[in-house]
């Protein structure tokens, strides 16, 4: 039962709800993810964590960068079923649906050279 509260939990807060709708879309570093949804590179890196600890989203280290994917399903029967049913909700919320429209342009190259 454990294991079901902690993705529940994940899952409740809207912010990382928006980080897995976008993670749906493409791999993204955080500082990526932190423009997405205009947020502190501190508090995105807080909930890509409880999301990982979740087995929700899965991380893998790409020379410097550090990319997050969703999980692929085999920690936790929980988080797949969730994320399989995920992908078909939310996506005509005006939230979600305009943090869409922003993702393409999103490009960390051009992140790190306004920085």
């Amino acid at each position: 039962m454990k294991e079901f509260i902690r993705v529940i939990k994940a899952l409740s807060d809207p912010t990382r709800v928006k980080i897995l709708k976008i993670l749906e879309k493409r791999v993204m570093c955080v500082c990526e993810l932190q423009t997405a949804l205009g947020a502190a590179q501190s508090t995105t890196s807080k909930h890509l964590k409880i999301l990982e600890d979740a087995g929700l989203v899965a991380s893998h280290k790409d020379g410097l960068w550090v990319n997050y994917t969703l999980a692929d399903g085999q920690q936790s029967p929980y988080a797949a079923s969730l994320l399989g049913n995920l992908r078909h909700w939310l996506n005509e919320e005006s939230d979600i649906s305009g943090l869409m429209g922003t993702i393409n342009q999103i490009n960390r190259f051009e992140i790190l050279n306004k920085n």
